[in-house]
């Protein structure tokens, strides 16, 4: 990410460094493809109630419980056909960005808000899949990841160019220690994975 003493905590457009932009690219592609494939899955269960998908690969590990389930369409709609929007925004704005794509702070915030959302949904999917469900979705949790990584490093990019206001010390340490956040972050979801199935995985 790339920063002037004009950029910051002003109303001038910002761009960013080309690993963030690929971030979101990347990120965005990944949560693209689960959807996509979960989208697939869902239409053809819809056609074959039978039908078994893939990633279904023993009682805990079954994206077809998921599927079937009342939180799988949350607004209504199968979940994923949200993520073929967002995820696909995601990806154009990396690829603006590359392009050398500059944006307004209304933007960022916007960008900021939106994958807060979406983490906020990723959460409570994830609540939902382990103690309501009882099965996980491989894809899903790609998703979940995908979608985590997103939103820490759109926030720090806000940070660091002062579109959110944080203490002095804290700017500086999470702007160092970066990938702190998202590392834990995940591991704590690999964590209660672990021990919410404790006895199968290890039988």
């Amino acid at each position: 990410m790339t920063t002037t003493a004009a950029d910051e905590g002003t109303g001038r457009s910002v761009g960013a460094g080309r690993a963030f932009a690929w971030l979101l690219v990347i990120t965005g592609a990944a949560g693209l493809l689960a959807s996509w494939i979960i989208t697939l899955d869902k239409f053809k269960l819809l056609e074959d109630p039978d039908f078994v998908p893939g990633c279904s690969l023993n009682p805990i590990v079954s994206c077809g419980n998921i599927m079937k389930s009342e939180q799988a369409s949350a607004f209504g709609f199968p979940n994923p056909m949200l993520g073929l929007v967002t995820y696909a925004m995601v990806i154009a704005i990396g690829m603006g960005l590359l392009a050398g794509a500059r944006y307004r702070r209304w933007f960022w915030l916007g960008l900021n808000a939106g994958t807060l959302f979406g983490v906020g949904f990723c959460t409570w999917l994830q609540y939902q899949s382990l103690y309501t469900i009882n099965s996980l979705c491989l894809w899903c949790c790609l998703a979940w990841v995908a979608t985590i990584v997103m939103f820490c490093y759109v926030t720090l990019h806000n940070i660091k160019h002062r579109f959110l206001p944080v203490p002095a010390g804290m700017r500086s340490g999470l702007l160092e220690f970066h990938w702190v956040v998202p590392v834990v972050w995940v591991g704590i979801i690999g964590m209660l994975i672990l021990t919410r199935w404790w006895d199968f995985w290890t039988s």
